[in-house]
């Protein structure tokens, strides 16, 4: 089958940032499909040209995105690589495309193959747009909330199946009338093959100027305006006397140079930022740490993300500060490996942090929790066969479709 998958910011192992798109992939080209990725770059060695990346014939379209954008330039590159997108895959066919948000605005290619070609397509939901960017006041005129979930609700309506990520996801789509037998979750999921305390590798801390005698706390993945940072760097000024302990930073976004600029400013003694690496090479540095942080700002949507690196921090047999009060709060304090930390709450967290540096046996038992859990729910090749399994409903129903 010829499948076009189309994600706006698709990322393969080998470059920094999220790789869920990549991995989807693969097994999409295990099934025996022909995969083309539709995705932007700002790259000019990637624009307009066909890459083969482990089978997966990737298109690059000249679209500049980072999360460091105001709303404006982000509405812009939303818009732009809408339309390109739009050009680009009706230059083809597929016998069904799988569409990834965010943004929302990536279905409108979507909806144009439907409408013109019949050709189904399955959505994965990774945030509730476009509530997200209301309850962030990034979007705040009246008109355009109501066309937005006017499209929002168009979208899942057309799709053949809906994929998201966590509880809280799944309740908001069924709040807006979708069929609950339409609506698979499947989580962010976690790298037993990268993560784990038995991958501790030495050398790689020396790489990096870790001090393994130190108790290293933590973050990374996106320094974007969700995520908190400035509550961890509170957090780490607070502990500044506290022997010992680091916050390492790991990753990129807006408020890297922040990060930046509070340690060259002498105002951060004890957090470091190492750099933005690949999964392989962050995993590496994780496994060397004894806490991780998974952060995200006080507003109500945000607590139904499912970020990857809570899936990883699991692998990783570590226990996870979060401070959500959502699903991912229900599952460190349910498995008992993690805590939570109250956002907005600079010294919770700090608390929190210092417990775990004071109860060693509490801090490995949490751990090994961690570990257990991601193999026995999260685990690649268990979410994978859910995964499967969906594809073949959604492949057999279509083909009854055609043959009739």
């Amino acid at each position: 089958m010829k499948v076009l998958y189309l994600h706006q910011y698709f990322n393969t192992k080998y470059e920094p940032g999220p790789t869920r798109a990549y991995f989807n992939c693969l097994e999409l080209v295990k099934r025996g499909c022909e995969v083309t990725v539709i995705s932007a770059s700002s790259d000019k060695n990637k624009i307009n040209k066909e890459h083969i990346v482990d089978k997966i014939k990737i298109i690059y379209l000249p679209v500049a995105y980072s999360n460091k954008m105001g709303v404006k330039r982000r509405f812009y590159a939303f818009l732009k690589f809408m339309l390109l997108s739009t050009k680009e895959s009706m230059k083809h066919h597929f016998d069904y495309v799988y569409v990834s948000s965010t943004p929302l605005s990536v279905v409108f290619p979507v909806l144009l193959q439907k409408k013109f070609r019949r050709t189904p397509y399955v959505f994965e939901v990774r945030d509730l747009w476009p509530e997200v960017p209301i309850q962030m006041n990034a979007i705040t005129n009246k008109s355009l909330i109501s066309f937005f979930r006017w499209f929002e609700k168009k979208a899942y309506e057309k799709s053949s199946h809906i994929i998201t990520f966590s509880p809280g996801m799944v309740q908001g789509i069924l709040e807006a009338g979708i069929d609950k037998r339409k609506v698979s979750l499947i989580p962010s999921m976690a790298k037993l093959d990268l993560f784990g305390r038995d991958m501790v590798n030495k050398e790689i801390g020396a790489r990096y100027g870790i001090d393994q005698d130190n108790f290293n706390v933590v973050y990374f993945g996106s320094f974007g305006r969700a995520n908190a940072i400035d509550y961890i760097l509170k957090a780490a000024k607070i502990l500044e006397k506290s022997t010992g302990i680091r916050f390492l930073f790991l990753g990129n976004g807006f408020y890297k140079e922040k990060i930046v600029n509070s340690i060259e400013n002498g105002n951060s003694k004890n957090v470091r930022y190492l750099g933005n690496f690949t999964v392989e090479e962050t995993a590496k540095i994780v496994n060397l740490c004894q806490v991780s942080l998974v952060t995200f700002n006080n507003i109500p949507i945000l607590s139904t993300n499912s970020p990857n690196k809570l899936f990883d921090s699991l692998s990783a047999g570590i226990p996870i500060i979060v401070n959500s009060p959502g699903w991912t709060k229900a599952l460190v304090e349910d498995n008992n490996c993690g805590l939570y930390a109250e956002a907005g709450n600079p010294e919770a967290m700090a608390d929190k942090i210092l417990f775990l540096k004071s109860n060693r046996d509490i801090r490995v038992e949490m751990g090994r929790n961690a570990r257990i859990l991601a193999e026995t729910k999260y685990d690649k090749s268990i979410l994978y066969k859910k995964f499967h399994t969906i594809l073949d409903e959604f492949e057999l129903e279509e083909n009854l479709m055609y043959s009739q």
